[in-house]
């Protein structure tokens, strides 16, 4: 057995290394076959969806904000994946009544890192995690520079949910040198009005697919509010952390190409 603190400072017991994990964060399932886990993940969330051509062996246990807790049980488990923003307070609480519930908490770049050392630490995966993140951190350096533009992420619709201060999209963002438009608002995903986006007047602002599917359709509504905005749809899985990030650099800089 061994005994390791998670990043909400709590002490998790488990067999160390895992052989049987669960995972609810899809960022970090993903994350894991990267640090070639493959044979250890035995359940996912129905959100957990890279990379395709793996992930469809491990079971599906539920959603990012619910269990189904019979599947859980079912697959035996020795170790339970959570993340702070992703999954809730009752479902870690519920979960660490049966298994070992590690919970990660990614609010910015460098916390990613530390998820990935972290997370090569309790899985006994220490050289795959170190190999990714000087990966990732080599790639990092080739991200676009743009100085000088603020720019607004909206996340969703009716009510209108912008990305906020405390959150990796924002430290993401500040990497690739835009200012967000909305980081001193309340919250992490403050909702916000149309009269807030008229008075902050972002100079640009990008509509994620994710989790709201936003498309070209709804520039108009947005255009209306702000004429002098560029608007652009962004791939929301772009801002994942962990390995998605080193897709992350050849797509901002081909999608991000134009703006100076």
């Amino acid at each position: 057995m061994r005994t390791v603190t998670d990043h909400l400072g709590r002490e998790v017991n488990y067999a160390y290394p895992p052989k049987r994990i669960v995972s609810f964060a899809p960022a970090i399932t993903e994350t894991m076959y990267r640090l070639k886990l493959d044979e250890k993940i035995v359940g996912r969330t129905g959100f957990c969806i890279h990379p395709k051509d793996k992930v469809g062996q491990a079971k599906k246990v539920g959603g990012t904000k619910q269990v189904k807790l019979n599947r859980v049980h079912e697959l035996q488990p020795d170790f339970i994946i959570v993340e702070k923003e992703e999954n809730t307070k009752e479902m870690v609480e519920q979960l660490g009544q049966y298994y070992p519930v590690y919970c990660f908490e990614v609010q910015t770049v460098d916390d990613a890192y530390r998820m990935i050392h972290d997370l090569g630490d309790i899985t006994d995966r220490n050289q795959e995690a170190a190999t990714l993140n000087r990966d990732i951190q080599s790639a990092f350096k080739k991200l676009p520079n743009i100085t000088g533009t603020r720019a607004a992420y909206v996340i969703w619709k009716n009510p209108y949910m912008v990305a906020g201060g405390e959150t990796y999209i924002n430290s993401l963002l500040q990497k690739i040198g835009f200012t967000n438009a909305f980081e001193t608002y309340a919250g992490r995903y403050p909702e916000v009005t149309g009269e807030d986006f008229r008075q902050i007047n972002p100079d640009y602002i990008f509509l994620a697919t994710e989790p709201y599917p936003f498309k070209e359709k709804h520039f108009d509504e947005f255009q209306a509010m702000m004429p002098a905005a560029k608007l652009d749809i962004i791939d929301g899985e772009m801002f994942w952390y962990g390995g998605r990030m080193l897709d992350a650099v050849s797509y901002f800089n081909e999608k991000l190409s134009q703006i100076k």
